[in-house]
């Protein structure tokens, strides 16, 4: 999948999820998000219940496939996380969403699916990823801007550092004339705002954020969840990344078959986001 060929993955995961049915292995106690839940159970016309045991962003990321599995499905049921309740409730091809918790889900159902192990089930190809994008939806309520909004989120997760950008180089975007600068980022200090002259628009409420996103003219972020949730919406959104990245961002792209209204940004060597900054000093000084 890193390389695009996504019809070599689903043939290696035939063979996987073979040998995991034929092994019988109980993986009920391991961590959710490394529990394999679907055993190769036929999808159409179904009650499915897709369990979203992923972080926020992979959830955001493959519940577009909602839509194409209720192509086939008579009935489907999320079961998303808390934050995203509202946001999955509105979107294509969900009967019904509800809030994850622990234990099991008080809902009937013919079949189980995790929400990572659609793609497999659905046969996925890269070209068929952008048909339904965007396919989040929130309504734009904010007001409107003289200037370039753009919205910033510089820190990722702690338990990957290094896709985190120190915030002393989004001063820089200073330099650029035109741009009015909002702070998306959920845990900025003052300090960090004044540094890099930016309004505070964080919000803990996926929702209010997606609604905030709609206001925004660009945003420029690195991997985290709300790279998906501007991509998801359909909104211009500027990824960075690390040397290596994740899969899913590919390989040597530029784009994203994922997100049609997305650019990334990559380091070519670990660390250096000095010059992934240069890049976007120049693509924002070029203008549209």
């Amino acid at each position: 999948m890193r390389c695009g060929d996504f019809s070599a993955a689903w043939t290696i995961s035939d063979e996987v999820l073979r040998r995991r049915v034929e092994s019988d292995q109980d993986c009920c106690d391991w961590p959710r998000h490394l529990q394999y839940v679907w055993r190769g159970g036929a999808l159409r016309d179904k009650r499915i219940l897709v369990r979203c045991y992923h972080g926020l962003g992979d959830t955001i990321q493959f519940i577009r496939f909602a839509a194409l599995l209720r192509n086939l499905a008579r009935h489907t049921v999320f079961w998303v996380q808390p934050e995203l309740l509202e946001l999955a409730r509105a979107a294509r091809g969900i009967d019904q969403a509800m809030p994850l918790h622990e234990g099991a889900p008080d809902v009937a159902y013919d079949l189980d699916i995790e929400i990572m192990e659609l793609p497999h089930a659905l046969r996925i190809t890269p070209e068929i990823l952008a048909d339904n994008v965007p396919y989040l939806f929130a309504g734009n309520t904010g007001v409107a801007s003289s200037r370039k909004r753009v919205g910033l989120v510089w820190r990722a997760g702690k338990w990957n550092p290094c896709r985190s950008i120190p915030v002393e180089l989004l001063m820089r975007l200073r330099e650029v004339a035109g741009l009015e600068l909002v702070s998306l980022q959920l845990d900025a200090e003052p300090a960090e705002l004044t540094a890099i002259g930016a309004v505070d628009w964080r919000s803990a409420d996926i929702h209010q954020l997606a609604t905030r996103v709609m206001t925004i003219d660009l945003v420029i972020t690195v991997d985290t969840m709300t790279a998906h949730l501007a991509g998801a919406l359909g909104r211009p959104v500027w990824t960075l990344l690390p040397a290596p990245c994740d899969w899913r961002w590919m390989e040597d792209r530029s784009d994203s078959p994922w997100y049609p209204s997305m650019r990334l940004f990559r380091q070519r060597q670990a660390g250096d986001w000095r010059e992934v900054l240069d890049n976007i000093i120049a693509e924002l000084t070029r203008g549209p």
